[in-house]
Order: structure tokens, then sequence, then C-alpha cells
């Protein structure tokens, strides 16, 4: 049985998320990221040039996994709207429970990116809300659903979903809350 072993850059990632979250990004020193992680100041150095690397990695890495999922599930083949949509937010669910923390860190802290990071992260976001709101036209267009304003259902249905990295327990496991939240959107603008 093989054991799966962090890097010290994995280590040092999953604390900076840690204290990201918990004391914000500008609340969180490298000194403090050292102490936390059990070396010196100096050495930290040694694994990451800044702080900013730090939050850019974790931003980035999420903004990555909802790209990735989004461009997978638009591109499936014999799929209804409404399977794609079930199946999208059900990752989303999915993603962000996965690692409530680096999705915290993601929503909360990501305008501290510094240029170019901040903008290119920032036409992820809108990328995403577009392909989103894409298979939301798209279901209106084959009858599949009923509403007046996509992008408004587009927003209402991201912003409840995100929502969740500020959850501090979930009533149920995550597959049956993507499944809750599927049920209840889906429901609601089905034809």
């Amino acid at each position: 049985m093989s054991t799966f072993q962090l890097t010290r850059l994995d280590e040092i990632l999953e604390v900076a998320t840690d204290l990201f979250k918990a004391n914000g990004f500008m609340g969180t020193s490298m000194r403090d990221l050292a102490e936390a992680v059990g070396i010196e100041a100096a050495s930290l150095y040694s694994h990451v040039d800044s702080k900013d690397e730090l939050l850019q990695n974790i931003c980035f890495r999420m903004a990555e996994k909802f790209t990735e999922t989004i461009d997978r599930f638009t591109n499936t083949p014999n799929c209804s709207q409404t399977e794609i949509l079930e199946m999208l937010i059900q990752e989303h669910v999915r993603i962000i429970t996965e690692d409530i923390n680096a999705m915290a860190v993601f929503w909360n802290e990501w305008k501290y990116l510094s240029e170019p990071a901040h903008s290119s992260l920032a036409q992820m976001q809108i990328d995403y809300e577009q392909k989103f709101k894409a298979i939301l036209d798209e279901g209106v267009e084959s009858g599949e659903f009923a509403i007046a304003d996509t992008g408004f259902t587009t927003m209402s249905i991201l912003s409840a979903l995100n929502g969740l990295q500020k959850w501090r327990s979930y009533s149920m496991p995550p597959e049956d809350l993507g499944c809750a939240f599927s049920d209840l959107f889906i429901k609601g603008i089905k034809v």
C-alpha cells in the first residue's frame, strides 16, 4: 500500500490556505507561515518567492478546477441542457466541499492578487459565468427551461453555490448536497 507524501511546497500551500482563511491574506505574514510550517522564515524563501505566489497558486488551482469542469460538461455529447446543468451544479458543489478552505481563500482573498494575476483570474471568472449562462440560454432555446433573464438566473445559482464556503457545517453529505441543489434549481427553471 503506497502512502502519499506531501512535498514541502504542498505542506506550505496547505498551511498558507488555512492561515489565509483564518486570518486573511493581509493578516498573514511570511513569518506566521514559517512558524506554522515549523521552519525558519529565511528557509521559506527557498520554496516560494512571496506570499503573493502562494495566493496565486491557491486561487488559480481552484479556478482551473471550475474551468476544466465546465469545459468538460459543455462538450458532453448526447446530453440535454438539463443533464449538463445537473452535472455541472453537482460538480461545482463537489469542488467547493472537497477543499472548503481553499474555496474560501479563492472567493474572499483573490482581490489581493497583484497584476497581471488579478485581471487574469477576473477574466476566468467572467468566462465561467458566460459559459454557465450559455447552458441556460441553450436550455431556453431548446424549450427545456422557462427563464425570463438567464443572466439573473446564472448569478442567482452561482451566488447560492459559492455561498457554501461560508457554511459552518452541512446537514447532508456533499454528494447529497449537490443533488439537492441541482434538484432545487432545475425544478425552478424547468418548463
